[in-house]
C-alpha cells in the first residue's frame, strides 16, 4: 500500500465517506454514494494519480474512479464487479471485504447505481447511466 493510500485509509476512519490523496493535496467528502465523485467530476478537479479510500465501492463508483484517473483504491467493502472494472482499467485495489454486489440502503435489493451500470463496459457510458439514475431518484421515480 502506497503512502498516499495508507494516509487516505487512515483519514477514512473519521467522519469521511471517501478521501483522495496525492502528496500534500487531499480531498474529502462526507456524502454517501456516488455524489462526491460526481461533484469532483463536475468541478473539473484533476485527480489523476491520486490514491482513494472509500467505505463502499460498487461498479458505478468504480467507473467514476476510473474517469477521475485515480491510480489506486482502498475500500472497506467492494463488489466483485467493481474490482473487475478497476483492474480492467489499470487501477490497483486493496479491499477489506469483497462481496458479490452492493445492496441498497434499505437492504431490500441491489444498489440502484450498481444496477444501472450492470451491463455497461465503459466509464463514459457508465457516467451517462449514473446521471440518468441520479435524475430519476431526484425526481422521486
Amino acid at each position: 500500500m502506497s503512502q498516499d493510500l495508507e494516509r487516505a485509509r487512515r483519514m477514512l476512519e473519521g467522519d469521511y465517506t471517501c478521501v483522495v490523496c496525492r502528496d500534500d493535496a487531499v480531498y474529502t467528502a462526507t456524502e454517501r454514494g456516488v455524489k462526491p465523485l460526481l461533484d469532483w467530476l463536475d468541478q473539473g478537479i484533476d485527480l489523476a494519480g491520486f490514491s482513494a479510500a472509500d467505505r463502499v465501492v460498487g461498479r458505478a463508483t468504480a467507473f467514476l474512479y476510473c474517469l477521475l484517473g485515480v491510480k489506486e483504491v482502498y475500500a472497506r467493502v467492494m463488489s466483485t464487479p467493481a474490482a473487475q472494472v478497476l483492474r480492467a482499467n489499470g487501477v490497483a485495489i486493496v479491499v477489506d471485504q469483497e462481496v458479490p454486489g452492493i445492496i441498497n440502503r434499505c437492504k431490500t435489493g441491489p444498489c440502484p447505481f450498481e444496477n444501472a451500470v450492470l451491463h455497461i463496459d465503459t466509464p463514459t457510458e457508465a457516467l451517462e447511466a449514473i446521471r440518468q439514475q441520479m435524475a430519476r431518484m431526484q425526481a422521486g421515480a
